[in-house]
């Protein structure tokens, strides 16, 4: 996906889990869903982790704006947006990866229904996923 800089981004990984840590470049994932289970509504879901990995070619290593909406069926946004920056480094390859990892806590549901995620990498919509909340 081309961003608004022209920059060709390769998506390798957009998930939910349980627990995700980065250390040393490695990335840690434990538990990756897409569904929330609950008996009652409202809810609230504990903590979630996002992760995203990202691949910039050489000509994109430098500094990208990232930002995390969440919209539900209607548009509405469920949660606030996540903004900052990514540097984006190269060691002597053709090309490098970024991690984005983010806990979210204390996520309430006022009703089953989908929320999706939405990616935007300099200020362009690079991805989105779904989150499911069913009720059981």
């Amino acid at each position: 996906m081309k961003t608004k800089r022209g920059a060709i981004i390769k998506i390798e990984l957009f998930t939910f889990c349980d627990f995700a840590q980065e250390n040393g470049g490695k990335l840690t994932i434990v538990g990756t869903f897409d569904t929330i289970v609950s008996r009652n509504f409202p809810c609230v879901h504990p903590q979630l982790s996002v992760v995203i990995r990202l691949r910039f070619d050489l000509w994109e290593f430098g500094n990208h704006k990232f930002k995390i909406e969440t919209r539900d069926l209607n548009g509405e946004m469920t949660m606030e947006t996540i903004n900052g920056n990514v540097e984006v480094r190269g060691v002597g390859n053709a090309s490098a990866v970024s991690h984005l990892v983010f806990s979210v806590s204390n996520l309430c549901f006022n009703n089953p229904g989908l929320v999706n995620f939405v990616l935007f990498i300099d200020d362009k919509e690079i991805n989105t996923i779904p989150l499911y909340i069913r009720k059981s």
